[in-house]
């Protein structure tokens, strides 16, 4: 196990940017102090080949350049909030609109565009670091000063842990997740994943407008639809089904509503019959937003050159349900002085 910490880039500005190597057993992890992000992820396939399975940049620049979220830590809320607004503690608080009339992972400015500082990294009793960022009062039309941290782990054989922590000085909504895009077979030439078999522990979804925002009705069983992942099913066996959600979403764009119970616990699998790799996701929050990689169109140019297209990856977020600061119904995102917000998701690589 072991740990290295080296220039990743300079901003405009002159800011410098870092990355930080965490190697452990049978996985490597590199994270960006750029948004919190995990830029690479390298886990072995069923010959023992490691590979890297997160899509990304292979320079600052191109982070920079254009916000796509790969692998970055999305705050203050992630998903989407309807009109870009919503009632809290009496008054009316106004994100800047950011995905047509909606407010997208944090707004304008989210937590994935700011250099994160390091705070501590170890090597006992395991490889980590945690990254911290303050979000002043009033960012983005959020109210409260948030202090926020993440820390990821190698915390045994193919383990990644993420633990997202928050607290702030007034009454505020925070739901922090990670946004990797994820292609078990390699992000260098490793084909779509419209073949990989895909289980999630849940057994209602959120149906969704056009703009991807929650309908006003309660959640949707899984029932005799595409939506129906509770026993391990190929990512394309039925995405291309004349139905009303998947034209909504252009695919898979949807929360799915996870099991109630309290605690870290199982929420998603995925296989690679192309490399024999396997990821488990484990977490403590309520929903996970499944999404296909639809919006990939080939103008991203990612690591090695490869322009990333339609379905070359995809995004399991756990968080809240989106847009739960106007769905009372949905639950709570507030966050409230002396409240501490935390988040724990476990990702367990292994190989068939």
């Amino acid at each position: 196990m072991s740990i290295t910490r080296t220039p990743f880039g300079t901003l405009p500005d002159g800011r410098p940017v870092e990355a930080i190597r965490l190697s452990g057993d049978g996985i490597d992890a590199t994270i960006l102090t750029w948004g919190a992000t995990l830029q690479a992820l390298e886990v072995p396939d069923w010959n023992g080949t490691m590979g890297d399975v997160v899509l990304g940049h292979d320079d600052l620049a191109s982070y920079v350049a254009t916000r796509r979220f790969f692998g970055a830590t999305i705050g203050r809320y992630a998903n989407r909030i309807a009109g870009g607004r919503f009632e809290l503690a009496g008054e009316t608080v106004v994100v800047p609109a950011n995905d047509g009339v909606h407010a997208l992972h944090g707004g304008a400015t989210g937590f994935d565009q700011h250099v994160w500082n390091v705070a501590s990294i170890s090597d006992a009793p395991h490889p980590s670091v945690t990254l911290t960022h303050t979000s002043p009062h009033g960012e983005n039309g959020f109210p409260g000063t948030v202090e926020a941290s993440v820390t990821y782990a190698l915390t045994g054989r193919g383990v990644l842990s993420m633990e997202f922590a928050a607290t702030t000085d007034r009454t505020t909504v925070v739901s922090l997740t990670n946004h990797s895009y994820l292609n078990l077979g390699g992000v260098l030439g490793g084909g779509d994943i419209l073949g990989d078999l895909l289980t999630v522990d849940a057994g209602a979804y959120l149906a969704i407008d056009p703009n991807a925002i929650p309908l006003l009705q309660p959640p949707m069983p899984v029932d005799d639809t595409p939506f129906d992942f509770r026993e391990p099913r190929k990512i394309g066996a039925r995405i291309r089904e004349p139905h009303s959600q998947l034209h909504n979403g252009h695919g898979y764009d949807h929360n799915f509503c996870l099991s109630d119970a309290a605690g870290v616990r199982f929420a998603a699998r995925v296989e690679s019959p192309r490399s024999g790799r396997i990821m488990e996701l484990f977490t403590d929050r309520p929903g996970l937003q499944v999404y296909s990689g639809n919006y990939l169109d080939g103008t991203a140019t990612g690591k090695g050159g490869w322009q990333y297209r339609q379905s070359d990856a995809l995004c399991l977020e756990p968080q809240v349900w989106p847009d739960t600061p106007n769905r009372p119904d949905f639950g709570s995102a507030v966050l409230e002085p002396g409240e501490a917000y935390s988040h724990h998701s476990i990702y367990r690589f292994s190989a068939a």
